[in-house]
Protein backbone atom coordinates (compact mmCIF):
# COMPACT_ATOMS: atom_id res chain seq x y z
CA UNK A 1 0.00 0.00 0.00
CA UNK A 2 2.87 2.34 0.86
CA UNK A 3 4.60 1.67 -2.44
CA UNK A 4 1.39 2.54 -4.31
CA UNK A 5 1.07 5.76 -2.34
CA UNK A 6 4.73 6.62 -2.97
CA UNK A 7 4.32 6.01 -6.71
CA UNK A 8 1.23 8.19 -6.76
CA UNK A 9 3.04 11.01 -4.94
CA UNK A 10 5.98 10.85 -7.35
CA UNK A 11 3.63 10.93 -10.34
CA UNK A 12 1.74 13.94 -8.97
CA UNK A 13 5.00 15.76 -8.22
CA UNK A 14 6.24 15.20 -11.78
CA UNK A 15 2.92 16.33 -13.24
CA UNK A 16 3.01 19.52 -11.16
CA UNK A 17 6.62 20.15 -12.19
CA UNK A 18 5.84 19.71 -15.89
CA UNK A 19 2.74 21.89 -15.83
CA UNK A 20 4.45 24.74 -13.98
CA UNK A 21 7.53 24.79 -16.20
CA UNK A 22 6.36 27.60 -18.50
CA UNK A 23 5.88 31.19 -17.44
CA UNK A 24 2.27 32.20 -18.24
CA UNK A 25 3.27 35.84 -18.82
CA UNK A 26 5.76 34.94 -21.53
CA UNK A 27 4.13 32.45 -23.90
CA UNK A 28 6.73 31.32 -26.36
CA UNK A 29 5.59 30.46 -29.83
CA UNK A 30 2.19 32.16 -29.60
CA UNK A 31 1.43 34.86 -32.15
CA UNK A 32 1.48 38.47 -31.08
CA UNK A 33 -1.60 40.69 -31.26
CA UNK A 34 -0.23 42.56 -34.28
CA UNK A 35 0.07 39.42 -36.36
CA UNK A 36 -3.56 38.43 -35.66
CA UNK A 37 -5.09 41.62 -37.06
CA UNK A 38 -6.03 41.67 -40.72
CA UNK A 39 -6.55 44.62 -43.02
CA UNK A 40 -9.95 45.88 -44.09
CA UNK A 41 -9.43 44.80 -47.70
CA UNK A 42 -8.60 41.23 -46.71
CA UNK A 43 -11.61 41.05 -44.41
CA UNK A 44 -13.93 42.35 -47.14
CA UNK A 45 -12.61 39.74 -49.57
CA UNK A 46 -14.41 36.90 -47.79
CA UNK A 47 -17.16 38.70 -45.85
CA UNK A 48 -19.66 40.11 -48.31
CA UNK A 49 -22.60 42.17 -47.19
CA UNK A 50 -25.91 41.15 -48.70
CA UNK A 51 -27.45 44.03 -50.59
CA UNK A 52 -31.19 44.61 -50.65
CA UNK A 53 -32.50 44.69 -54.16
CA UNK A 54 -36.01 45.86 -53.38
CA UNK A 55 -38.15 47.32 -50.64
CA UNK A 56 -40.31 44.16 -50.64
CA UNK A 57 -37.33 41.95 -49.71
CA UNK A 58 -36.40 44.27 -46.85
CA UNK A 59 -40.00 44.33 -45.62
CA UNK A 60 -40.41 40.56 -45.83
CA UNK A 61 -37.26 39.97 -43.75
CA UNK A 62 -38.38 42.22 -40.91
CA UNK A 63 -42.13 41.60 -40.81
CA UNK A 64 -43.71 38.18 -40.83
CA UNK A 65 -46.93 37.13 -42.46
CA UNK A 66 -49.88 37.05 -39.97
CA UNK A 67 -50.59 33.43 -40.93
CA UNK A 68 -47.00 32.50 -40.08
CA UNK A 69 -47.39 34.17 -36.68
CA UNK A 70 -50.56 32.15 -36.08
CA UNK A 71 -48.75 28.92 -37.02
CA UNK A 72 -45.94 29.69 -34.59
CA UNK A 73 -48.41 30.49 -31.82
CA UNK A 74 -50.16 27.17 -32.36
CA UNK A 75 -46.86 25.25 -32.59
CA UNK A 76 -45.65 26.72 -29.29
CA UNK A 77 -48.80 25.51 -27.50
CA UNK A 78 -48.55 21.68 -27.35
CA UNK A 79 -52.31 20.88 -27.25
CA UNK A 80 -52.92 23.07 -30.32
CA UNK A 81 -49.94 21.54 -32.12
CA UNK A 82 -51.19 18.02 -31.40
CA UNK A 83 -54.76 18.83 -32.46
CA UNK A 84 -53.57 20.53 -35.65
CA UNK A 85 -52.00 17.22 -36.69
CA UNK A 86 -55.34 15.49 -36.13
CA UNK A 87 -57.97 17.89 -37.53
CA UNK A 88 -56.03 20.60 -39.34
CA UNK A 89 -54.45 23.89 -38.42
CA UNK A 90 -57.37 26.28 -38.89
CA UNK A 91 -59.81 24.23 -36.82
CA UNK A 92 -57.24 23.67 -34.06
CA UNK A 93 -56.32 27.34 -33.96
CA UNK A 94 -59.97 28.38 -33.77
CA UNK A 95 -60.60 25.82 -31.05
CA UNK A 96 -57.85 27.16 -28.78
CA UNK A 97 -57.54 30.83 -29.70
CA UNK A 98 -61.02 31.64 -31.16
CA UNK A 99 -59.96 33.85 -34.07
CA UNK A 100 -62.98 34.92 -36.13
Amino acid sequence: MRSLLAALMVTLALAALCSCGKDPKDPSGSPSAASIKITKEVANAFVKRQKRSSLYEWYSEHYRNPMEQMHERCENYPPCDYLSDQIGFSMAYNHFFRRY
